[in-house]
């Protein structure tokens, strides 16, 4: 049994790709997609001619509406392949407006449903501002269910779970680099991987407070610089990986031990928390590596959901 199917076991692989045509040789379950990968794939020759199609089927249309029909498009495509779920973004430049979120949540449902593809397979990834929390808490009261991203601090986990929201995406490699960063030579790589990596602890963390509590939120690894971190993971809910490490995963016969198991989270000794408006706030500045990820976050995805903007504007033209 090769690594990857090892992990399977314990935990349910993902897909963190735009790239449908890879899919099928790691049998992942669901995807997960955002601005960064659509743009990447859709500027690959073999998926040129999906964004055409898409926009040339729509003429007229307003921008965002051809955006939105160019994600759901890619996500179709990957619901072929994969028998779960597909996670589709809200643009990030609505990351701290709560009723644009929800507007624009129900318009890619709606698209879905369109296509026949019923929203119990779709995860709305909304950022997990306090506004993208309060959109979800809403958008889960009508049946959209939602995956909360740019997640880095345990705040952020807390006010998720106190809202409802079916799933969240912890980022480990973000987090992981940050520490390096702020360490500069002092930074021991051995030191700090495996169960030791940042990253890996703050998902921990999560992990064991929803199972203690039993949040029914599910936990979904996501943003791995390496093999190890995500082993360091194996037991968690989900994990989302890159092609690149599944192929890693796949290419191993290293054995796979459990780390995270729901009995003994609920054995630990926990304190509850939490959260209100201010509060969420206040913790969520205090800790700098999260209030920095997360604005740094949404700049990216903001930046390459304009540069797709400039692609399908040139297309509409």
């Amino acid at each position: 049994m090769n690594s990857l199917d090892a992990l399977k076991q314990y935990t349910t692989v993902v897909a963190d790709t735009g790239n449908f045509r890879q899919l099928a040789q790691f049998a992942p379950r669901d995807a997960t997609t955002n601005p960064s990968l659509i743009l990447r794939a859709v500027q690959q020759p073999e998926y040129r001619p999906l964004l055409e199609a898409t926009v040339r089927a729509h003429p007229g249309r307003a921008l965002d509406e051809l955006v939105d029909r160019v994600l759901v498009a890619f996500g179709q495509e990957i619901l072929k392949v994969v028998p779960g779920r597909v996670s589709t973004e809200v643009d990030a430049r609505l990351s701290f407006d709560t009723g644009a979120t929800i507007a624009r949540a129900q318009r890619l449902i709606a698209m879905y449903e369109a296509a026949g593809i019923p929203r119990d397979r779709v995860l709305i990834k909304v950022a997990a501002t306090w506004e993208g929390i309060q959109a979800a808490r809403a958008l889960e009261h009508e049946g959209i269910h939602c995956n909360l991203t740019l997640l880095f601090a345990f705040c952020q986990a807390v006010a998720c779970g106190e809202a409802g929201v079916r799933l969240i995406s912890p980022f480990v490699g973000r987090i992981y680099d940050w520490y390096k960063k702020a360490a500069g030579s002092q930074w021991d790589e051995a030191a700090n991987a495996g169960l030791n990596d940042p990253g890996v602890k703050s998902v921990t963390q999560i992990y064991t407070y929803y199972k203690h509590y039993g949040i029914p939120t599910e936990v979904m690894g996501a943003s791995f610089r390496n093999v190890g971190q995500i082993l360091a993971l194996a037991g968690c809910d989900l994990l989302t990986i890159s092609p690149e490490l599944l192929a890693q995963l796949q290419a191993s016969d290293a054995p796979v031990t459990r780390h995270l198991d729901p009995e003994a989270a609920q054995r630990a000794v926990l304190k509850a928390v939490s959260y209100n408006e201010a509060s969420f706030r206040y913790a969520l500045n205090e800790d700098a590596m999260a209030t920095e990820k997360l604005a740094e976050g949404i700049r990216a995805f903001a930046a390459d959901a304009a540069k797709l903007d400039t692609l399908i504007q040139e297309l509409a033209a």
